[in-house]
């Protein structure tokens, strides 16, 4: 087996990853971590009692080295490349759940801040599979990709090549309260989101120009998109609506059956899809339709799993030289 660390096992995505990797017959839990440590991982989530037991360390790269051959890395912007830096210099692997191997220098410094790493920038690959699944195979450096992104790419990636580009995308997105991380803030207080749905960031949240620069470098183009996400009072759970002008008159539905035919994480629906369906699982559904040339795009994701750890884990399996499948939640959270 090979043994893989979680370095910020604490919030949502590391007890995602902690669920997953337990089962996981390949990978084997050796280092657990978070900024603080002085707990266990049952103290953290008391969920996990009776299945799964560790002390929970300091993170510290030069003993996650000495522990693990492949790190996950939960951590926010800029606290992620410190670790990641020292990791890939120390021989380890790492998936980064974070934004900071993501986007070109430019595009990341003028949204997040100073990069400080930029040699193993240039080495990192955007881990969204159905794009960029051989060089994931040949990477020691996979940045998952965003929630939003996923979803959002995924929609629109069948019909780059229909797309009136002088047209503006608009991308409608509405995602559960867990994307928002364990911190309660004003939006995540129950006051504010029980019963409620507002917008947030529009027009300058971070993810528009993740999806803007993907899309660009996959088909060659620069496209408009204007990218609005709202919360909404559920966990999990993401929805995507993009709408856009095409070139020419097109079936959608068969565009996207023929492209994603050898998928297994992207599932085609002749309905508008619902969140539910794919909670708990790392599937994509997509529904599309055409009204003369205006295209909608539907397209949901569990934004804590295949929106972020559940995609980790298929990236650490192909990094290993294991099937994308194995260990992958597929079984939806339903009723």
């Amino acid at each position: 087996m090979i043994p893989v660390a979680i370095v910020g096992a604490s919030g949502y995505t590391g007890l995602e990853l902690l669920k997953i990797l337990i089962k996981h017959p390949e990978f084997d839990i050796t280092y657990v971590a978070t900024s603080s440590g002085n707990a266990t991982v049952t103290e953290l989530h008391p969920s996990l009692t009776g299945l799964f037991e560790a002390k929970v360390e300091v993170a510290d790269a030069k003993e996650i080295a000495k522990h693990a051959k492949l790190a996950f890395l939960a951590l926010p912007h800029r606290a992620s490349m410190g670790f990641a830096k020292e990791l890939l210099n120390l021989g380890v692997k790492v998936v980064d759940l974070s934004a900071d191997y993501r986007l070109e220098l430019e595009t990341y410094e003028k949204h997040y801040c100073p990069h400080e790493d930029i040699e193993h920038l240039k080495e990192s690959v955007y881990g969204l599979p159905e794009m960029y699944r051989e060089e994931i195979k040949k990477s020691n450096l996979v940045a998952n990709p965003g929630c939003y992104p996923t979803a959002a790419i995924l929609g629109l990636l069948p019909f780059l090549d229909f797309i009136d580009e002088s047209f503006p995308i608009f991308i409608d997105a509405k995602t559960g309260v867990s994307g928002a991380g364990k911190k309660c803030t004003e939006n995540t207080h129950y006051i504010s989101i029980n019963e409620n749905i507002f917008a947030y960031n529009p027009w300058k949240h971070r993810h528009e120009p993740e999806i803007a620069e993907k899309l660009r470098l996959k088909s060659g183009k620069t496209f408009d998109i204007n990218f609005v996400p709202h919360l909404l009072p559920i966990t999990r759970g993401e929805m995507i609506d993009s709408y856009m002008l095409l070139k020419e008159e097109i079936d959608p539905m068969e565009v996207l059956k023929e492209y994603y035919k050898e998928e297994e994480f992207v599932r085609i629906f002749e309905n508008p899809v619902d969140m539910k369906s794919c909670a708990g699982t790392n599937f994509c559904d997509i529904f599309a339709k055409r009204r003369d040339k205006k295209l909608y795009i539907n397209s949901t994701v569990d934004n804590i799993l295949r929106g972020s750890s559940s995609q980790a884990v298929a990236n650490a399996n192909l990094m290993c030289g294991f099937e994308e499948n194995l260990a992958i939640p597929t079984i939806a959270y339903v009723p």
